[in-house]
């Protein structure tokens, strides 16, 4: 009988939201008269821009052509596309260049492919909370120990993130080889400041770490104080790999694409202490496990970055953000302690005194029929707290906030 990889036994009994869909789907059997508002799973809800459609509709047809068919495109990426990206980040002053650009089917796929390249007793520092994706692909890699009663992994670095140090996680007090972190930051909603994130470039730098920098919203910072890539920061091609997704940006989460920038001058080491190009191992790997994003999807997010994408990209992500200046002054007047929604499409709320965040959900969900997520499910440090999604329409915010403000009035 073939044997099982033991360390899935590690993980906790169910990934986070699945778990969420399981408790919706047993409410909505027992009370299917009632109307369920989910505002839990960060998934987009406008379509996606007309600059996209037309170019994907021109891509389909190009493709029915003899003279216009393509097959297996580029593994990396059409040229067309990772020169568009390049040179969005080269007009926000960031180097990147073309080639350093690697196009994927998602950003959830490549935080928790990459961990890949490194060696299976490498060290990890991550934020907590967190994405739960860049634990558990760690878990399932063997690269912890088991899950303890603090809610922690052994062999895993918490750094800590809270309302006393403002959910900017601290270095690290071990000098971890990778380190993850994520800016806009899911869960919290907060956003990292060029100070911030230089002392952490510094810090790898010193440490020769590798910061794996996950940006996925970018696109919602609108302070220009604030960075939206970590190569604006001095120093960091030589630290960092950066993750990057037209989801949430341009609607693409059913569409499916993204890309992850690894510049030529990052190294690793190898066991035999000589330098090696991490570029060159996500090369191999990418060209070995992945087909490559179709011919139409490409068009369509080489779109995002015309004139007339960039137009409507705005539009849409300044629509979700007000739905977040919305629900984070709705629940601002219900007494609630608010974190995130100004730069970010999530809002982090600390959850009633004595009340922890699978009570709390389970609370909305009976009581007001709204779902969330609770903060328990990003690590340790997320208990006491609840995520809620801008991603919505704004009729559906609207109501999500009168029906808590039936039960949630500010003392």
């Amino acid at each position: 009988m073939a044997r099982v990889n033991p360390n899935y036994s590690k993980l906790k009994a169910g990934y986070l939201f699945p778990e969420i869909g399981r408790r919706v789907r047993a409410y909505q059997v027992a009370h299917p008269e009632q109307k369920v508002i989910r505002m839990g799973i960060g998934d987009v809800v406008l379509p996606i821009p007309e600059a996209v459609r037309i170019a994907m509709h021109q891509a389909v047809d190009e493709v029915g052509t003899l003279s216009g068919f393509r097959g297996y495109g580029p593994d990396l990426g059409y040229d067309f596309l990772r020169e568009a990206i390049a040179k969005e980040y080269v007009s926000r002053g960031a180097q990147v260049h073309a080639d350093e650009i690697f196009v994927s089917d998602g950003s959830k796929c490549d935080t928790g492919n990459i961990q890949e390249l490194f060696a299976f007793d490498a060290t990890i520092a991550l934020t907590d909370p967190v994405y739960p994706v860049y634990v558990d692909t760690n878990v399932m890699a063997g690269r912890t120990g088991e899950l303890g009663d603090n809610g922690q992994y052994a062999g895993l670095e918490y750094l800590p993130m809270n309302a006393a140090n403002g959910f900017v996680p601290p270095l690290p007090k071990t000098s971890p080889e990778v380190i993850y972190l994520c800016s806009p930051n899911n869960p919290t909603g907060t956003v990292m400041t060029r100070a911030e994130l230089t002392e952490w470039v510094n810090y790898a730098q010193k440490n020769k770490s590798i910061i794996l920098f996950d940006s996925a919203y970018e696109a919602y910072i609108q302070d220009p104080s604030l960075p939206r890539s970590i190569y604006e920061i001095p120093g960091a091609r030589k630290v960092a790999i950066e993750f990057r997704s037209f989801s949430k940006t341009a609607g693409f989460t059913g569409i499916r694409c993204a890309y992850t920038v690894i510049p030529l001058e990052l190294e690793g080491v190898g066991p035999d202490g000589a330098p090696v190009s991490m570029h060159a191992l996500w090369n191999r790997r990418h060209g070995t496990k992945f087909n490559g994003v179709s011919y139409p999807v490409q068009r369509g997010a080489e779109a995002v970055f015309s004139p007339e994408g960039k137009e409507q990209v705005r539009a849409m992500v300044g629509y979700y953000l007000e739905n977040a200046r919305l629900m984070r002054n709705g629940l601002i007047e219900m007494g609630f302690e608010v974190f995130g929604g100004t730069n970010a499409p999530y809002i982090w709320l600390k959850t009633p005194q004595g009340v922890d965040s699978w009570a709390f959900f389970d609370k909305l969900l009976q009581s007001v029929q709204v779902v969330g997520t609770p903060g328990a499910g990003f690590g340790p440090s997320g208990e006491g707290y609840f995520r809620l999604s801008a991603f919505a329409l704004r009729e559906t915010v609207h109501e999500a906030l009168s029906r808590m403000s039936t039960q949630f009035k500010k003392k």
